[in-house]
């Protein structure tokens, strides 16, 4: 064993890579020969003198060699390393494979393998603020490559935490990395009415932190995400917070979001939507934006259908399938499919009588309308006990 040791540190010092593999790497190396016990002590003893040599890092890092003998050995270690050198050594490759590599994903993993402990005094511990940020860099890397599953899990993690962070105002760079992130990964996986509200929380962030043009990126987000969420009061709620937003015209000089406010205006205002007002909407969406789902309509294309549809039952109070697709730009058993779902789940009150393919609107009252009427009642019938108590 000492022969070993002593065969790493002069690998090390000279940064032979090639020995190092020798030593490591490969079917009956000298490491592999040794009891687990041994091998999780020598595998210490190699990522303790890599970590505190003054010229092997970063330099090893981009030697595939010497990468197989890092995943190898931090795989096999003894339940705690010195001044927890694996730790930085883990530390050490994300930032080079984010940097140099841009391999997101496989920095991402080598960041999760962390140990973090909670307990004060362990070699291991980490605070509150620490271990969120670790998280949120993992899902900031998965967000890179698309992985969404990937990067919910980082965030759901750093969320676990983030609220136990001492001193807020001194974390608060992390906490809106915290914030930006989870909307991220909420608009990847097609969560756009949750989305769209952490969005514009974001836009009306009080901090120096962010600039003018970040919040309106923001706020361009939410409105993006608002257009796409399914019809309902919740997202006729989000509408009017973003319709609301004195800053919404200023999209407008934006290119990447020039045509959103007209867009959202229009749904806002319940006017219906053509397809001519959509065109430069469409081609600004991302990617996961423009998912073809299992209707074989896009995202975008069925938001606006029912959206459309809710606008349309505000002009009539009854109309057949044959002139409702006309109007929605679709065939009318897609508009008969599309009015079903919507009655189903509660976003349109209506009827369908399929004899004679017409489509009946019951209760035409806007829902936000309808909750400002529920309020003005809870008002009155409050007043009227006050008065009876006087």
């Amino acid at each position: 064993m000492e022969g070993l040791t002593a065969r790493v540190d002069s690998a090390v010092n000279a940064s032979d890579y090639a020995t190092l593999s020798s030593l490591f790497s490969g079917f009956g190396s000298p490491w592999q020969s040794l009891g687990q016990g041994e091998q999780r002590t020598l595998a210490s003893y190699f990522i303790k003198a890599a970590v505190a040599s003054d010229s092997f890092l970063p330099a090893a890092f981009g030697s595939p060699d010497v990468i197989e003998v890092m995943e190898a050995t931090l795989t096999h270690l003894p339940p705690t390393v010195e001044d927890a050198a694996d730790n930085q050594l883990r530390q050490g490759l994300f930032e080079y494979k984010v940097s140099e590599e841009q391999d997101y994903v496989g920095a991402a993993k080598v960041l999760s393998g962390l140990r973090m402990d909670e307990t004060p005094g362990s070699v291991y511990y980490m605070s509150p603020h620490e271990r969120c940020d670790v998280y949120v860099k993992i899902a900031e890397c998965y967000l890179e490559e698309d992985e969404t599953a990937e990067a919910d899990g980082a965030v759901t993690k750093a969320g676990t935490v983030v609220e136990s962070i001492t001193n807020a105002e001194q974390h608060m760079a992390l906490i809106l990395r915290y914030k930006s992130t989870y909307a991220r990964v909420l608009d990847a996986n097609r969560k756009f009415l949750q989305a769209a509200s952490r969005y514009h929380d974001l836009s009306q962030a009080q901090t120096d932190m962010i600039d003018a043009d970040d919040l309106n990126n923001m706020l361009g987000r939410a409105a993006t995400c608002a257009i796409l969420a399914p019809s309902g009061p919740q997202r006729q709620r989000i509408l009017g917070l973003v319709y609301k937003d004195e800053r919404l015209a200023q999209l407008d000089t934006i290119p990447e979001f020039e045509t959103h406010s007209s867009v959202l205006t229009k749904m806002y205002m319940n006017q219906i939507l053509r397809k001519d007002d959509l065109t430069k909407f469409e081609n600004s969406l991302a990617e996961h934006q423009k998912a073809v789902m299992g209707d074989g309509l896009t995202l975008m294309e069925r938001a606006v259908i029912e959206h459309n549809m809710v606008a349309v039952g505000h002009l009539y109070t009854s109309i057949y399938f044959a002139e409702l697709g006309r109007l929605l730009g679709v065939e009318a058993a897609k508009a008969e499919k599309v009015a079903a779902t919507m009655i189903m789940d509660g976003s349109l009150n209506g009827s369908i009588d399929q004899v004679d393919g017409l489509l009946t609107f019951e209760g035409n009252k806007s829902a936000l309308l309808s909750w400002d009427d529920a309020i003005t009642s809870f008002c009155m019938q409050l007043n009227r006990v006050t008065d009876m108590v006087r």
